[in-house]
């Protein structure tokens, strides 16, 4: 029987704000702000009214609790962490103090109070997957091609206008390692990290009425035994592997005693978390005692964090570090815009899977790219041949001896992919990610890759949403409609754009 005080689900709602002018904007200074600051000049640049449509489509509304964030809010604060690099906590900081941001993020007044506490940005990271950042990257490169689009009027010297295009633009691809904050992990840390986590396990579920006598662990004497190789400066093989003998020794007692202490339950005690370090903790022990006990390096899936369990070592051979401790992805940069193709925890070889990536492009625009640009991995056999049938151009080394006029890369060609990866790195923190989750871990790399492609967007396109901009571009091309009755070209030139936003009758 339905309850006659069962509330109603509001419904989720955004209202396109139309940034307010600056004189509008009460300062507590009684000032106003400086119209070349980037925080006034990326507020009026930035697409928010496409981008919050996208992150709403997704989001549920609970029947009851408070109201959602404004969405503007939500993925300013995105690009503001990730443009100067911050940690959450300190993110939400910088808002409250600074009224730049407040600017950027709607407000029509500077507040001190936060936006919203910093444990929330988890929450924002779980909304946000790789699809949903996808999606408004396409939309992106799509507001930065309508902005460079020629009048119509030109359009109508061509010979065949409406001939349907299979084969347009290039696209330069390659792949790289997304390192996590994790401490490098040697064999004896791991398993000692190891032990200290059963030694708190069974801290936790003992109890005297049910278990009589606590077992022993050793911990003090197991933790003077780890340091005593751990603090050596310069330590032999020999110490390291009979440390690492030992404190295999001590873990495999203390799994022992864990699983004679939860026998006596007659209800599984540990919640999901202790219940996931019993797990890891089991795996890793295996796992080294077979490294140990064959005198190996390496074992499949081993787990190098006990926190992270995700993560795999990535062997990428350069010469700062050769193996790489994270996530491989794999991008697609078009026109200077970057499509974040594949997350995988476990290394792979990105020329198995090119043609997946050639078919994205053609989902993405809905035409074969005209020119590859990729670097030697991807020039398979069975790659060259698929790429030949669909008759798009591999600028890349060719097989044997090369010959005069061959497709061969130019020096510097494969820069710009390069560029990007260094300028997400070294600016935004794709070279440390800081998440500790799967999935908010994938999120964080994406929402990087997501304001590398604003931050081009606002350099290229100035004003590009803002709304006198679009009635001064949609009376413009409604002019060229009427004067050429170009009814047909009108549609297929801007239904990209628009996507059902305006009524194109």
């Amino acid at each position: 029987m339905n309850s006659p005080y069962k509330k109603r689900a509001p419904s989720i709602e955004y209202v396109s704000e139309c940034q307010l002018e600056i004189p509008g904007f009460e300062t507590p200074f009684s000032e106003h702000l400086d119209p070349n600051n980037r925080w006034v000049k990326l507020a009026k640049q930035l697409p928010w009214d496409e981008l919050s449509g996208i992150y709403l489509k997704q989001y549920r509304q609970k029947a009851t609790g408070r109201p959602p964030l404004n969405p503007r809010v939500v993925l300013g604060s995105i690009f503001i962490k990730h443009m100067c690099n911050l940690d959450d906590r300190e993110t939400v900081a910088q808002i409250s103090e600074n009224m730049y941001m407040q600017y950027f993020l709607g407000y029509s007044s500077f507040s001190a109070v936060p936006p919203f506490d910093a444990s929330l940005f988890v929450e924002f990271r779980h909304r946000l997957g790789l699809q949903i950042i996808n999606e408004m990257n396409e939309r992106i490169l799509n507001i930065a091609k309508a902005s460079e689009a020629k009048p119509l009027e030109d359009t109508s010297k061509d010979d065949n206008p409406t001939e349907e295009v299979t084969h347009k633009g290039k696209v330069i691809m390659d792949a790289t390692a997304c390192p996590q904050a994790i401490a490098y992990p040697t064999d004896l840390n791991l398993v000692a990290t190891a032990r200290e986590v059963s030694e708190r396990l069974i801290d936790s579920i003992y109890q005297k009425p049910l278990h009589n006598k606590k077992p022993r662990t050793y911990r003090q004497i197991a933790r003077k035994e780890y340091l005593k190789a751990a603090q050596r400066k310069s330590a032999s093989k020999k110490i390291w592997r009979k440390a690492t003998g030992k404190q295999l020794r001590y873990l495999k007692r203390n799994l022992k005693f864990l699983d004679k202490l939860l026998d006596k339950y007659p209800v599984f005690p540990l919640n999901k978390k202790e219940q996931k370090y019993l797990m890891v903790i089991h795996t890793l022990y295996e796992q080294q005692l077979e490294m140990y006990t064959e005198r190996k390096h390496s074992v499949a899936d081993r787990i190098v964090s006990i926190h992270q369990p995700h993560v795999r070592p990535i062997v990428r051979g350069k010469l700062k570090a050769k193996v790489e401790f994270g996530a491989k992805i794999h991008l697609s940069l078009v026109d200077g815009y970057a499509f974040l193709d594949t997350i995988s925890w476990d290394a792979f070889n990105e020329g198995t899977f090119m043609m997946e990536y050639i078919t994205n492009y053609k989902r993405r625009f809905g035409y074969y790219p005209k020119e590859v640009l990729v670097d030697k991995i991807y020039c398979t056999r069975a790659n060259r041949k698929q790429l030949k049938l669909l008759d798009i151009k591999l600028i890349a080394k060719p097989l044997g001896r090369p010959k005069a006029g061959a497709n061969l890369v130019r020096p510097g060609e494969r820069n710009p992919i390069e560029g990007k990866f260094g300028q997400a790195k070294n600016a935004y923190g794709l070279n440390r990610i800081k998440a500790r989750l799967k999935d908010t871990s994938q999120s964080w790399i994406a929402s990087i890759i997501l304001v590398l492609n604003l931050v081009k967007l606002a350099g290229q396109v100035p004003l590009c949403l803002s709304f006198s901009a679009w009635v001064k571009q949609i009376l413009q091309y409604l002019l060229i409609e009427k004067t050429q009755k170009q009814n047909n070209v009108f549609k297929f030139s801007f239904s990209c754009v628009f996507q059902q936003t305006l009524p194109i009758k």
